[in-house]
C-alpha cells in the first residue's frame, strides 16, 4: 500500500513538474514572442519618424532657400545689373570701379548657390555628415541677419548611424526654427561634445526665454516641443530643456556614443 502510494505520489509531482515546466516555456515564449513583436514595432516607429523627419528637413530648407535668393541673390544680382545698366565709359575710373563691384557680386551670388544646392541635397547630412550640417545650418540661420551664431565640437566624436544623425538634425533644425520665431534673441551656440563615451548637445540661446509648464498647459502650442522629447526617446537619448523668462533657453541632448 505504501509502495502503491509513493508511486502515486512521484506521478503526481512529475506530472506537476512536467507541466510546471511546460508553463514556464510557454510564459517564456510568449516573453519572447512579444518582445520581437516590440521590437519590430519599435523600428517600424523609428523608420516613419526618419521618413517624417526627412520631409520637414526638405520643407525647411526649401524655406530657407527661397529666403537666400530673395534676400541675398536675389539683392545681390539686381546691384550688378544696376552697375551694367549705368556704367559711363567716357569715365573710365567709374568704370572701372563697376566692373570690378559687379565682378564681386556675381562671385558673391554664385558661392551662395553653390551654398545652395547643397543644402538642396535631399542627401546631405549622410554626404556632409552631422557635425557639418549643424554647422551649415547654424551659416545658413545666421546670414538671416540679426543672429550670431557659433557651433563647437569638444573631443573627437565619431559618425552615428544615419536614422540618428537625421533625427538628431531634425532635432536641431527644429530647436533653431523655434528660436527664430519665437525668442527674439540675437545670439546662438551650439556645443557638442564626447562626455566619456557620451554625446552631448546643447543649443543655447540669450532670448526672451519662456515658462515651459505654461507652454505645456497651453492647447495646441508647443507642437515641436513635444516632438523633440519624443524622437530623442526613438534612438535612446535624453532630453532636457530649461528655459526661464529673460534668462534665453538651454536644449541638451544626452546619446551613449557605444
Amino acid at each position: 500500500m505504501k509502495f502503491t502510494t509513493l508511486i502515486v505520489g512521484g506521478i503526481i509531482i512529475l506530472t506537476a513538474l512536467v507541466v510546471f515546466i511546460i508553463l514556464l516555456i510557454f510564459l517564456y515564449q510568449r516573453r519572447y514572442y512579444r518582445h520581437l513583436r516590440e521590437k519590430e514595432e519599435l523600428r517600424a516607429q523609428l523608420q516613419q519618424e526618419s521618413l517624417q523627419a526627412q520631409l520637414e528637413i526638405q520643407e525647411q530648407t526649401l524655406k530657407n532657400i527661397a529666403q537666400e535668393i530673395h534676400d541675398n541673390i536675389g539683392q545681390e544680382l539686381s546691384l550688378a545689373k544696376l552697375n551694367l545698366n549705368t556704367m559711363d565709359v567716357s569715365n573710365p575710373t567709374e568704370l572701372e570701379h563697376k566692373i570690378d563691384a559687379s565682378k564681386n557680386l556675381v562671385s558673391k551670388a554664385i558661392q551662395d548657390l553653390r551654398d545652395l544646392s547643397r543644402g538642396m541635397n535631399t542627401d546631405m547630412i549622410a554626404d556632409m555628415g552631422l557635425y557639418r550640417a549643424i554647422e551649415h545650418e547654424l551659416e545658413v540661420t545666421g546670414k538671416t541677419g540679426g543672429y550670431k551664431t557659433r557651433f563647437d565640437v569638444l573631443g573627437e566624436m565619431p559618425r552615428l548611424a544615419p536614422q540618428k544623425e537625421l533625427i538628431i538634425f531634425r532635432i536641431v533644425q527644429e530647436s533653431l526654427h523655434n528660436i527664430i520665431k519665437h525668442a527674439s534673441a540675437s545670439s546662438i551656440l551650439v556645443t557638442v561634445k564626447n562626455a566619456d563615451g557620451t554625446m552631448e548637445l546643447c543649443i543655447s540661446d540669450n532670448g526672451k526665454g519662456f515658462d515651459p509648464a505654461a507652454v505645456e498647459g497651453m492647447k495646441g502650442a508647443g507642437m515641436g516641443l513635444r516632438n523633440m522629447p519624443n524622437r530623442a526617446r526613438l534612438i535612446n537619448a535624453g532630453f532636457s530643456l530649461e528655459s526661464e523668462p529673460g534668462k534665453g533657453t538651454e536644449i541638451k541632448l544626452t546619446l551613449p556614443l557605444n
